[in-house]
């Protein structure tokens, strides 16, 4: 096949499957994430599973199986983790390659759509507006084209190509057509750093999971210096090293320190979080909403203020033409003016409003000689027809009335006021003008770099389309109101248009109608606008942008849906940033999350589900980390005084799993519609230290009181010690549980009775008491036990109360 044929007809089938056999095709490595292999090595090579596995295999060695219960946890943690996570992969990439955009292809002179992997190198890419880039590829030739760099480049302004001009993977089509050949595929392109990069399964960064970094940092740091304190008191405990190894104390003293070190460890706190998020991602993905970052489950939770186009998201998306009503009696110059609206239909680089209009205008196959795009950014397109051609003038324009009739004549005003009076009931308005002026460029190459308006317009015709509000907006824009979740629609209609779509989607004005033409670009002036004001008409996605980012100036967490190329700007700064599944594929690469359905009523849903997961996370790290400040407590304390260790292993293990270990499962699975506030640690730290200093008190208390005892020859035996403190983790632990649980709801009613009764069991079950070392206490015992741990349950319940209220303040 000569060059020619190449450029023109595309790649035959032959020269296609010679390229697919060279390896010369698009296809990434497609997935969210990471590999089973990746998946297995992180959850399982950590420092804390290797801190608690060499405990366990050193007690397995010990012969102390018993105490060794802990290693099963563990085990079990891993297990779950990995199927967890590899089971959320496999949704999401299954999700992911069922709604993957498709690339337009001419093979054979056909024009094809294909799977972007699918591609091959030397294709020839059919581009329209609203396409992204599968491929690196070269223009082969281009009307108007304008490409949107700013994925790859970070600068806004589209930019014009040519031909020979290099186009890049991920970049998208703004304004214009051409084709390009395909030069580079695959791992070669940005498309693999870009569209796949965007669709990764990943516990990306965020408020939450930084604060849970931060403290296993701590932790970490803390825990080699605390081992080596805890070894060398146990050890001093029973006579010092010497005495130890060669009477074979140190074994009981090595199991004290054991209990001491797995105590300190937040084992399953990283575990349940991830395991909540991945819950949430396939929970959200049987609703047809496709996470392309976990992280955004907690990021839709803490916005405050969402952000609207108002096409695709209040209206259904699908634009219909309503009328077409010529402005007075046409010039006889204009007199086929309905030929020139097919004319704009029937175009195949037309907007989708202007695509609208097919079917319903005829076209006698006049070509024009000259056209201008459509673009978000000039809001309107024209033609210009050679010579004068019975009836059609020579230069027409469709646009927005406000951006295309700028006199102040007579006919200009009377037609920017029947426009007015269209938007004022909710109908997106466009004007159809024309000029004979012999200043309106007839010349193709000029034409397609003239973004100027013609002079001397004269309006022919108001045209006009209807939108249909969707069924669920005013639920959902209820829902958001119930919330404190406010409100902005930013579009590029008519702010009149959008007031009243508005309105009939029940949203509450607030403020005016913000024509954005009228705005500066100072970042407070704007700002200040967007704080007093709800509705906002002309916007254009630079605008969008500059929106989003003062909204943020404000402190404001920010989400913004969209659907179409000029809300890709906005998408990719916002914090969240929301995409139709039927929106164009730059859009989706770019969003946090997709709605593939394009339910608008699947938004509180997704924010429900969010705040659940980040409100049930911070409940359940209050109960992982209380247990870590007093195990370190102790550990510090015990070691210090070289104290014997007052519990086993296996007593851990007991009472860690029905005061931390199942409820913490339980409890990060129950509906919480709390709004998330800021200072997640600040108020996790207020919470966990004062309770587990509280808990440390109290079981360093009962060591002194059996100190005392011993002294006075009421001697408490070591497992009666052991059985004692157990109680006070256990009443204490159970404590902290209740007041995490709150408000209480039948649910969490059910898991405190249900741990309540299994702590109980371990205390009395009498096969199940031996088992964990338990022993039957006196009524003294007792009595002293109860005492301890009621006072402290106290103290936690009393700072509890008063930190609580700092804390709303």
């Amino acid at each position: 096949m000569t060059s020619k044929a190449l450029t023109t007809d595309g790649l035959s089938a032959y020269q296609v499957q010679e390229r697919i056999s060279a390896g010369q095709v698009n296809a990434q490595q497609a997935g969210s994430g990471r590999s089973l292999g990746a998946i297995f090595r992180a959850n399982l090579f950590t420092l804390f599973n290797g801190v608690v596995g060499g405990a366990f295999l050193l007690l397995l060695v010990l012969g102390k199986w018993q105490d060794a219960l802990f290693g099963i946890a563990v085990i079990a943690n891993v297990i779950i983790g990995i199927g967890q996570e590899f089971a959320s992969k496999r949704t999401l990439d299954r999700l992911a390659i069922l709604n993957q955009p498709l690339a337009r292809v001419r093979r054979g002179g056909e024009v094809q759509q294909i799977a972007i992997a699918d591609v091959v190198l030397d294709d020839l890419l059919e581009l329209r507006p609203g396409d992204q880039l599968a491929a690196d590829a070269t223009v082969v030739s281009g009307t108007n084209l304008e490409i949107d760099e700013s994925l790859l480049t970070g600068e806004a302004e589209p930019v014009a190509k040519f031909e020979s001009d290099a186009l890049m993977a991920g970049s998208g089509v703004i304004a214009g057509s051409g084709s390009a050949r395909v030069s580079r595929v695959g791992a070669e392109t940005y498309s693999s750093r870009i569209t796949l990069e965007a669709r990764r399964f990943s516990l990306v960064k965020s408020e939450l999971r930084n604060a849970l970094n931060r403290i296993i940092k701590w932790v970490t740091w803390a825990l080699l210096p605390i081992m080596a304190i805890v070894a060398n008191g146990q050890m001093q405990a029973v006579g010092g090293w010497a005495k130890a190894i060669d009477s074979g104390a140190w074994v009981d003293a090595a199991v004290g320190s054991i209990a001491s070190i797995i105590s300190m460890v937040p084992q399953g706190l990283v575990l349940i979080t991830s395991i909540a998020f991945a819950v949430s991602a396939m929970k959200l993905a049987g609703q047809q909403v496709l996470l392309q970052e976990l992280a955004a489950v907690e990021g839709l939770a803490r916005v405050d203020i969402i952000c609207f186009d108002k096409t695709g998201t209040l209206t259904a998306g699908e634009i219909g033409f309503d009328a077409a009503t010529a402005i007075g009696e046409p010039k006889p110059e204009f007199a086929n003016w309905q030929q020139v609206l097919a004319f704009f239909g029937d175009d195949p680089d037309a907007n989708a409003t202007a695509k609208c209009l097919r079917g319903h205008f005829e076209n006698d196959g006049v070509a024009a000689s000259a056209a201008v795009p459509f673009s978000s950014k000039r809001k309107w397109s024209s033609f210009s027809f050679a010579g004068s051609n019975a009836g059609l003038g020579q230069t027409w324009v469709l646009g927005a009335p406000e951006l295309v009739l700028l006199d102040n004549s007579p006919s200009h005003l009377e037609a920017l006021k029947l426009a007015e009076t269209q938007a004022a009931l909710g109908k997106r308005t466009l004007v159809l003008a024309a000029t004979t002026s012999a200043s309106a460029s007839t010349d193709s190459s000029a034409a397609s770099s003239n973004e100027t308006l013609p002079a001397h317009l004269t309006p022919v015709a108001i045209v006009t389309f209807k939108e249909q509000v969707r069924g669920d907006a005013f639920q959902t824009l209820s829902y958001f109101k119930e919330q404190g979740v406010s409100v902005r629609i930013i579009s590029g209609d008519n702010p009149t248009t959008v007031a009243a779509v508005a309105a009939e989607a029940g949203l509450e004005t607030l403020g005016s109608p913000i024509d954005a033409r009228e705005l500066g670009e100072d970042i407070t002036e704007l700002s200040e606008a967007l704080e007093n004001n709800n509705i906002f008409g002309r916007v254009t996605p630079e605008q969008k942008r500059n929106m989003v980012a003062a909204l943020q100036s404000r402190g404001h967490t920010v989400a913004m849906t969209g659907d179409g190329v000029n809300d890709a700007l906005a998408l990719k700064i916002a914090d969240i940033g929301i995409a139709m599944g039927s929106g164009a594929a730059a859009t989706r690469a770019v969003a946090n999350l997709v709605l593939l359905d394009g339910q608008f009523a699947s938004l509180p849903g997704v924010m429900g589900e969010g705040r659940r997961v980040i409100a049930n996370i911070e409940r359940i790290s209050k109960l992982f980390l209380t247990k870590t400040v007093w195990a370190m407590t102790l550990a510090i304390v015990f070691g210090l005084m070289f104290w014997s260790f007052p519990f086993l292993p296996r007593q851990l293990s007991a009472v860690d799993g029905f005061i931390i270990g199942v409820p913490a499962f339980a409890l990060a699975l129950l509906p919480n519609s709390r709004r998330y506030l800021p200072g997640f640690l600040k108020r996790s730290l207020m919470f966990c230290v004062p309770a587990g200093l509280v808990i440390a008190a109290a079981v360093i208390s009962l060591e002194l009181l059996t100190q005392a005892g011993r002294q006075s020859g009421e001697a408490w035996l070591p497992a009666e010690a052991q059985t004692a403190t157990s109680m006070i983790f256990s009443i204490t632990g159970l404590w902290v549980l209740s007041s995490l649980a709150r408000p209480f709801d039948a649910w969490r009613i059910g898991i405190i009775t249900a741990m309540t009764l299994a702590g109980l069991g371990f205390f009395t079950i009498t096969p199940i008491r031996d088992f964990f070392g338990f022993v039957s206490l006196s009524g003294e015992q007792l009595t002293s036990t109860f005492i301890i741990a009621g006072a402290a349950s106290l103290l936690i319940e009393l700072a509890n109360q008063i930190l609580g209220k700092l804390n709303r303040k």
